[in-house]
């Protein structure tokens, strides 16, 4: 009953900086904790950054400092502005959805709705 997805990745060079944005519809997500994960070639996802429904925030220890989850529920989207871009987070970028309440939302069996995915090239 969600759909996500997730556009503004590219290829981009070391330091730069993008903003990502997931785009919900077939209802507002609103009520949803709204997460950030990424997969690395050969890698497992994992988890970047959520952001629940009052707008507390959880980060990634490698990605803290750098990356900044928001919302704008009037536009039923979730962004991911990424600075300083590194090497390491080239990756698909997924959106996520989750009505779990639960206290940690970094497993990605947590969320219930996946975007499809953007990807993100960081070159040295």
């Amino acid at each position: 009953q969600v759909q996500l997805v997730e556009t503004g990745g590219g290829s981009v060079q070391a330091g730069d900086s993008l903003r990502l944005s997931c785009a919900a519809s077939g209802r507002t997500v609103v009520g949803y904790a709204m997460g950030w994960f990424r997969q690395a070639p050969g890698k497992e996802r994992e988890f970047v950054a959520v952001i629940n429904w009052n707008t507390s925030t959880y980060y990634a220890d490698s990605v803290k400092g750098r990356f900044t989850i928001s919302r704008d529920n009037a536009k039923n989207t979730v962004y991911l502005q990424i600075n300083s871009l590194k090497s390491d987070d080239t990756a698909v970028y997924y959106c996520a959805a989750s009505l779990s309440y639960v206290r940690d939302l970094s497993p990605s069996r947590s969320y219930q709705y996946w975007g499809q995915g953007t990807q993100v090239t960081v070159s040295s």
